[in-house]
């Protein structure tokens, strides 16, 4: 048969599903390696996609999504997120996964460099190598709380990068970024002129400080924001979320989108629209029941004297097993998992700092929280840590 493409031979494979599809094989696992909400979808999002079926609501629609949510989604970010922008502006994707994708493929090409967090999201890398661009982590260490070091930053930057990637609340880390950071990323990013994606599927899942959206900070249009409904209000499997540009890309936007998807499915987007503009009362009690779990989890941890850091936002928990580990991560969380039926995401899929780190998901029950992360192993005498 004909070669694929050479480029797809270098997308690395997920860590997080090689555990995630070891684990589905077995009985009776603790599941705290998906990001997966376990509340409900709202009663209020499922009865707008009911009706959009039973009216027949099933025609293609605009490229950039059913007027009424884009308008929605305007109003949500002049409210929320202190963003003002045309609606054109605003393209309703596949999930913040497709405007992900989107946006790199608008600024990036082959041969290109992209900046991406390390630990970070795991399709940031995939992208820019499906692609045909080169992915240049630069280190969110604990030395640095888990924020960009910008000298460092800067000095990964050549003649042939393109783009920054900033991720904030943060996948895998739970770190929220200040408003200066991120002023001070953008300056950096105009220093080079640079694009910038910014991802804030985690927006609204911050404890004890105030999410910055980075385009409202943005004064000369280098910012793609990439939001989504999965996380927000439980509904990972609709697969809504929407990519704001900078001003003057709708013709492009238009033909873009119509070449990957045409549009989203219409009852998805009611069900989107019904979310945005209704009770926000479940959003409020998810956050509050993360909230929860994360003292629950950190007790345990405490207790243990195993070292974390202590999360501003999302609903992970990334723990230091380093003691344990023995320099393969990867390795030991399947270790684990076979010995102790609990399945961890690697800290190593998130990349090359991630190793000798595990990340757990908060959206599980209390039960499973003790219970998982009460097997993990324990530092040795003289080996106590204290949090990142």
């Amino acid at each position: 048969m004909p070669s694929l493409a050479p480029r797809i031979d270098t997308v690395p494979p997920s860590g997080i599903r090689r555990v995630f599809e070891q684990a589905a094989l077995l009985d009776d696992v603790t599941m705290l390696v998906i990001g997966e909400p376990d509340v409900p979808v709202a009663k209020h999002i499922a009865d707008a996609a009911r009706r959009a079926w039973a009216e027949d609501r099933t025609d293609y629609g605009p490229n950039g999504g059913i007027p009424q949510l884009r308008q929605a989604i305007q109003d949500k970010l002049h409210r929320e997120n202190r963003m003002d922008v045309d609606l054109e502006q605003v393209w309703v994707t596949v999930g913040a996964t497709q405007a992900l994708f989107t946006a790199m493929t608008l600024v990036l090409s082959p041969g290109d460099e992209v900046l991406v967090p390390d630990p970070g999201y795991t399709t940031f890398t995939m992208n820019a190598h499906i692609i045909g661009a080169d992915p240049v982590p630069y280190q969110l260490s604990p030395a640095h709380g888990f924020e960009p070091d910008l000298a460092a930053l800067e000095a990964r930057i050549t003649d042939r990068t393109r783009a920054i990637i900033v991720n904030s609340p943060s996948n895998p880390l739970g770190t929220v970024f200040g408003e200066q950071t991120l002023r001070d990323l953008l300056a950096l990013a105009k220093r080079h002129d640079l694009w910038v994606i910014s991802d804030e599927v985690y927006e609204y899942f911050t404890y004890g400080t105030r999410h910055v959206s980075l385009a409202s900070l943005d004064d000369d249009d280098r910012v793609f924001s990439a939001f989504s409904l999965s996380k927000t209000y439980a509904m990972t499997g609709v697969r809504v979320g929407y990519l704001v540009t900078p001003k003057g890309l709708g013709p492009t936007m238009r033909t873009v989108q119509e070449s990957i998807i045409s549009c989203v499915a219409e009852p998805d987007q009611w069900a989107a629209l019904a979310a945005i503009v209704g009770d926000h009362s479940p959003v409020q009690d998810a956050r509050e029941h993360y909230r929860e779990n994360l003292e629950i989890a950190t007790g345990v941890l405490d207790a243990a004297g195993i070292r974390y850091n202590d999360p501003q936002g999302a609903f992970y928990l990334w723990i230091d097993v380093s003691h344990a580990t023995q320099g393969d991560v990867a390795e030991w969380a399947l270790a684990f998992l076979q010995r102790e039926r609990v399945a961890v995401a690697p800290g190593s899929a998130f990349g090359r700092t991630g190793e000798g780190w595990i990340r757990v998901c908060l959206a599980a029950s209390a039960e499973d929280l003790r219970h998982g992360l009460g097997a993990l192993p324990v530092p040795t005498a003289g080996m106590h840590a204290t949090d990142a």
